[in-house]
């Protein structure tokens, strides 16, 4: 059960979060960099949490050679790996509390009629106290975050409509939600930076509304550009984008940094796994991210 704080810890605290639907990417490598760079270099903790609430999507020994592949780019963690298929009963804690404070409710709306209607969900089910049977459930929503501060993108502006819609936190297949798994584990592991793409830029004012709600301190957010091919598709697993080497880490580093903007000394193409790494932490700078949302490799 969640406790009222609005306190953040004192020390920096990061995470990487990659579900274990395949194995690691360049864009993962970007995401993974940037958020353990920003730790290191700000003397912070670096966290690892496996996102493994969506069996359908998920691929047999993906999470360990996730594990091997970020040990194998000089990516060290602190503290033990957090699986979210272990923090159920954390979730349904959470949950029934929500439910019983009337915070959340039944929903057995479609996505075909949210579409009909729009495409943003109008709170149809809220007041109709529908059994949990083939239901859904949302949170009520009061707030809407529809800006917020990036700490590298700047003032970002969502959706008005979207920020204040009233989102899934369990869904009707009974897996947890997104929104709701991803904050629930930042408050647990007590996080209080978080480093990732430019596609959850929108998610995160759900997220930042969900913390509100919970009388939690929210992290801060810095989203990064997402690496895309030559056609504009986002490299992703889904999309079958190609592994990153773990028997040469050294050139997928560099043109990690690069695309960072973080110009790496021409030196560093000798140098080895953890000579790149310190280098990059010496001298990270968050100013030299791009601010684009999109690069093209």
């Amino acid at each position: 059960m969640l406790t009222s704080s609005l306190k953040r810890p004192e020390i920096y605290r990061g995470r990487f979060a990659p579900s274990p639907s395949g194995e690691l990417h360049f864009g993962s490598l970007i995401a993974a960099l940037a958020s353990f760079l920003d730790a290191r270099h700000h003397q912070g903790k670096w966290l690892i949490r496996i996102e493994d609430i969506d069996p359908p999507r998920e691929q047999p020994g993906a999470d360990k050679s996730i594990l091997t592949t970020l040990e194998a780019y000089g990516l060290y963690w602190d503290e033990d790996v957090l699986y979210q298929s272990k923090q159920s009963d954390y979730y349904w804690s959470v949950i029934e509390q929500l439910i019983s404070e009337k915070t959340a409710y039944y929903c057995q709306c479609t996505r075909a009629q949210i579409k009909a209607i729009g495409g943003i969900y109008q709170g149809h089910c809220r007041t109709l106290e529908l059994p949990k049977e083939h239901s859904a459930i949302r949170v009520n929503n009061p707030y809407q975050y529809a800006q917020y501060q990036d700490i590298f993108q700047g003032q970002v502006c969502c959706d008005e409509k979207l920020a204040g819609e009233d989102f899934i936190i369990l869904r009707r297949d009974g897996l947890f939600a997104y929104q709701l798994a991803v904050v629930l584990d930042d408050i647990f592991q007590q996080i209080t930076h978080v480093v990732r793409g430019c596609d959850l830029l929108e998610p995160t004012a759900r997220q930042l509304s969900f913390y509100k709600i919970l009388n939690k301190a929210a992290p801060q957010f810095g989203h990064i550009p997402l690496a895309v091919t030559d056609q504009g598709y986002k490299l992703s697993k889904q999309n079958k984008a190609p592994a990153i080497s773990i028997d040469t880490p050294q050139p997928s580093l560099i043109h990690a940094l690069t695309f960072l903007g973080q110009q790496p000394d021409k030196a560093l193409v000798d140098a080895t796994v953890e000579e790149i790494i310190q280098w990059a932490i010496d001298h990270w700078q968050r100013n030299k991210v791009p601010k684009q949302r999109e690069i093209t490799l």
